[in-house]
């Protein structure tokens, strides 16, 4: 009876072990020896995001910026990467990490994008690193000190492997992701031309997880701001609507931005009002982030502003939703007028391409080997705009190979540890294999 026991047990104990993913059953001994690494230098890793976390790098600090870029600098020197700060004075910002390692002579480009940058300037109260539960909580934890670490291991365990030595990689660290320096052409010179002489564009702004699982990302929208400005006739409030008078900037105002919500609606698009005032008297700060106004309900307001932003999927549908807005605004109710300006310095989007898709499968063929669960496309509406988008045009990409985090932009940002080193055995493995690709 127990030898039937025992033998049932060990069947089941069998098919059990068959039913389960085989952790790196299908990773060659190099790739396994990159795996191993990550994991050995886990710890490692940590360090060297509690020491970037607690370094202020909030946009407007410029130093704090630049003490990031030095740290990460102390990482890839020693990797063999030529590292080069570009100081960027003349947008007021503090400038880019751009760090060189050249391969073979026949490789494949790859660029690697990530940003120095956090939305937490020196007068935040949210300043140091903590740890607890298997996350690390802190400012820019996730955005984007997560992925900058990730780079760092994925390209130790490379070395460790011996792949790192044919990898062709430019890599682009911007000192203003989170806000970034006037004009935009400007502080992207150095990264667009990069993507024009690069095959592959790997961004390693935060993992996306959907219902718990890892998403990869192939597409992000762009971001664009808008402001328009009516006008009107400034008179006693009795005579609004007469032919003398007309409606008025703020009624003039309002129907545009009825015309906006129920014409403009269509896939993958959204816009969003988010600043507006009218009256006797209107007016908005240098920075468009604040106005003033003032008047009296007995005097037909004279001018109304309203400031959004929009964000598209491609080109094509940015070019096509203006169009239509510029058709909303140009219709005018009795005795107004009115005019809608973009802002220079807009996002553009990363449309879904096909070799956007194929650069996913390759991801995915890492995540088979590895015994992971494939990623499905993540839903462009569920990611905002980034740094990738300005080499869309010009290179296959993919996004979210940095770090899983919660809270991001917010006191409270964490990183998920373990998230870590998964992240970069599949940056390494996916990047040794490219590596080894003739252009």
């Amino acid at each position: 009876m127990k030898s039937a026991r025992f033998a049932v047990f060990a069947a089941l104990a069998a098919l059990a072990l068959a039913l389960a993913p085989a952790a790196h059953a299908k990773l060659s001994p190099t790739e396994s020896r990159m795996a191993g690494t990550v994991k050995a230098e886990q710890e490692r890793s940590i360090a060297l995001l509690e020491r970037l976390v607690n370094q202020n790098s909030g946009t407007l600090n410029l130093a704090g910026v630049e003490k990031v870029a030095e740290m990460m600098r102390a990482e890839l020197e020693p990797l063999g990467f030529t590292v080069t700060w570009k100081p960027t004075p003349e947008t007021k910002r503090a400038g880019h990490l751009i760090a060189v390692h050249k391969g073979r002579a026949d490789g494949k480009k790859m660029l690697l994008i990530a940003h120095l940058d956090t939305v937490f300037e020196p007068d935040s109260p949210f300043q140091t690193f903590t740890r607890k539960d298997g996350w690390g909580e802190g400012p820019g934890a996730g955005d984007d000190k997560g992925g900058m670490v990730v780079i760092v291991a994925a390209l130790r365990a490379m070395k460790a492997a011996g792949t790192l030595k044919d990898a062709n990689i430019e890599i682009h660290m911007t000192g203003d992701e989170e806000d970034a320096g006037d004009p935009i052409e400007k502080s992207r010179a150095d990264l667009i031309a990069a993507g024009k002489r690069s095959d592959i564009a790997l961004d390693f702004e935060g993992l996306v997880r959907d219902n718990g699982a890892d998403m990869g990302s192939i597409a992000r929208r762009s971001s664009e701001s808008w402001t328009v400005t009516a006008t009107g006739m400034s008179a006693h409030s009795s005579g609004i609507f007469s032919a003398e008078v007309g409606d008025g900037a703020i009624n003039e105002l309002a129907r545009i931005i009825r015309d906006f919500r129920t014409q403009l609606p269509e896939p993958n698009l959204t816009f969003n009002v988010g600043l507006i005032a009218g009256g006797q008297e209107a007016t908005l700060d240098t920075g468009g982030i604040r106005a003033t106004a003032n008047g009296k309900t007995n005097i037909v307001a004279p001018i109304a502003v309203a400031r959004g932003d929009l964000r598209t999927l491609s080109p094509e549908q940015s070019a096509r939703v203006k169009d239509k807005m510029a058709a909303i605004v140009a219709r005018h109710l009795p005795g107004t007028d009115a005019k809608l300006a973009f802002d220079p310095g807009a996002y553009p989007p990363m449309a879904p391409t096909a070799g956007n898709k194929a650069l996913l499968d390759r991801l995915n063929g890492v995540n088979r080997d590895m015994g992971l669960p494939e990623m499905a496309a993540l839903d462009p509406l569920k990611r905002g705009a980034g740094d990738i988008s300005f080499v869309a045009a010009d290179v296959d990409g993919l996004a979210g190979l940095g770090t899983y985090s919660t809270g991001d932009h917010a006191p409270g940002e964490r990183v998920e540890l373990s998230s870590i080193a998964r992240q970069a055995t599949r940056a390494a493995i996916l990047m040794s294999r490219i590596a080894a690709e003739k252009r």
